[in-house]
């Protein structure tokens, strides 16, 4: 998350950072990941999860879920059923569709104003977020 947190404060007032679940259908623990930090952000703590989650990616399971959401401050019992609420399955439908509509097709995709970035450095992101300021900036009100 460094990256964007530079770019977000190189960036005060003019960027937003959105964030949509695409999680691979290959990998496993991926849809139980993205209920857990939905989970997770009930209780403001999404980034924490997330974080937490993909500082060590190649080895997500049950219990690596379960482990971070403790350390977290969750009762078991608790988050699991956080997890199962519909509506965090709804939202990841969703962002599934939005995802697969504005052509993702892996993790991590960015994207800009709704342009993918396609360097992922700071120099990418800071270029195509000037590009796209240059063009609001240019528009008539």
């Amino acid at each position: 998350m460094p990256l964007f947190e530079q770019v977000l404060k190189n960036n005060p007032e003019k960027v937003k950072l959105v964030f949509k679940n695409f999680p691979l259908r290959n990998h496993q623990y991926a849809a139980k990941a993205a209920m857990g930090a939905l989970a997770a952000d009930v209780q403001g703590k999404f980034w924490e999860f997330h974080d937490r989650l993909f500082a060590d990616f190649n080895h997500i399971n049950d219990q690596k879920i379960k482990d971070i959401a403790r350390e977290l401050g969750y009762k078991t019992a608790e988050f699991e059923k956080q997890m199962a609420d519909p509506g965090i399955l709804s939202r990841i439908r969703q962002d599934v569709q939005d995802g697969t509509a504005a052509g993702v097709r892996g993790t991590p995709t960015v994207f800009i104003n709704g342009k993918q970035l396609r360097s992922r450095t700071l120099k990418g992101f800071q270029d195509l977020i000037d590009k796209e300021l240059e063009k609001i900036e240019k528009t008539p009100n």
